[in-house]
């Protein structure tokens, strides 16, 4: 399977210049990278100073090998209505009126809610992990359909991430309702049929199950995000006291999950500078107190410092140097 490393936190700490970062520097070695953004507030090609669409594509004035993509909330959209449809489609058979007007009513009042974490699993699941789990994806033909050696997933803020890892149990449960209804109207359709018709009604209708086809999808990226052979999420933090309080609670749900937590990255840490000013002087004081402090309270895990950066943290320049430190 492809390796995965995800970068969650708080808002507003850097996860996007991490995954950038990452996925640059392992392109810099040959890999073929795909970096993803999962924040519905895109910074992605703002960091890599390119255009990122919602298409994968690679960047080769970045560097070749790497490719980047902005999931929107529209490609998990489609992956719900491929459930509908099915649905829809055994109602019809069944003399249930679901037309067109219908769907538009479920899907033209805007985005479900999930759309941008069900995004991320169904492109996750194209690119790191393939129906057998040989980990060939893209079957569209999109990125030349080769396999990535590694996918950087830059996540939304704590709450959309925590959202993200639960939303394949959450799906299967509904998906799973789903199937079961739509096999009871089935049954019940099949059962008239084969009053009326006899054998001659079955012929023709072997097709692929969406539902369950979705499913699977979802569940394959649910158990990529948990293997521990194969990915890391990396918690971002700054020194300071609110961000530290949230990575602990972080760590400990992504325990609790089974979602493997590798190092810590504290991010924007003033050490060293030489200044003789006293705010300087205050500030990189006051930095180490609370590097000391995450340390304290994660003994078991390896803290990646990264240095606070003069003007913006974007540029191809920038990014090779923080990503020497992360990849």
């Amino acid at each position: 399977m492809t390796r995965v490393v995800c970068y969650g936190g708080k808002g507003g700490v850097g996860k996007t210049t991490c995954a950038a970062a990452t996925a640059l520097a392992l392109a810099d070695r040959g890999e073929r990278v795909l970096v993803v953004s999962t924040d519905p507030a895109h910074s992605l090609g703002d960091s890599l100073g390119v255009d990122v669409g919602d298409e994968v594509r690679e960047l080769p004035d970045v560097q070749p090998g790497l490719h980047a993509v902005e999931v929107g909330p529209e490609r998990g959209q489609a992956a719900y209505r491929r459930v509908v449809e099915a649905l829809a489609a055994e109602f019809r058979s069944a003399g249930l009126r679901m037309d067109e007007e219908d769907m538009e009513a479920l899907f033209g009042a805007g985005v479900l809610p999930g759309g941008d974490e069900a995004a991320a699993l169904d492109l996750l699941a194209e690119y790191a992990v393939d129906a057998d789990g040989s980990g060939n994806g893209g079957s569209d033909g999109s990125a030349d359909a080769r396999e990535f050696d590694a996918v950087v997933l830059d996540t939304a803020p704590t709450g959309h991430t925590l959202r993200l890892l639960d939303l394949p149990d959450v799906l299967d449960a509904s998906l799973t309702a789903a199937g079961e209804l739509r096999g009871q109207v089935s049954r019940m359709v099949d059962s008239a049929r084969s009053v009326v018709f006899g054998p001659a009604a079955f012929l023709g209708g072997d097709h692929e199950d969406d539902i369950d086809d979705v499913r699977a999808r979802f569940e394959r990226a649910g158990a990529a995000l948990r293997d521990r052979d194969e990915t890391e999420f990396r918690p971002v933090l700054i020194p300071e006291t609110m961000a530290i309080a949230e990575t602990e609670r972080l760590v400990a749900t992504l325990d609790d999950g089974g979602v493997p937590v590798g190092r810590l990255v504290a991010n924007r840490v003033l050490r060293d500078t030489g200044c003789d000013c006293s705010r300087c002087r205050s500030r990189e004081a006051l930095h180490a107190e609370r590097l000391a402090e995450v340390r304290e309270r994660f003994p078991d895990r390896e803290v990646v410092e990264l240095p606070e950066l003069e003007g913006e943290a974007g540029g191809s320049e920038t990014l090779r140097h923080l990503g020497g430190r992360l990849a």
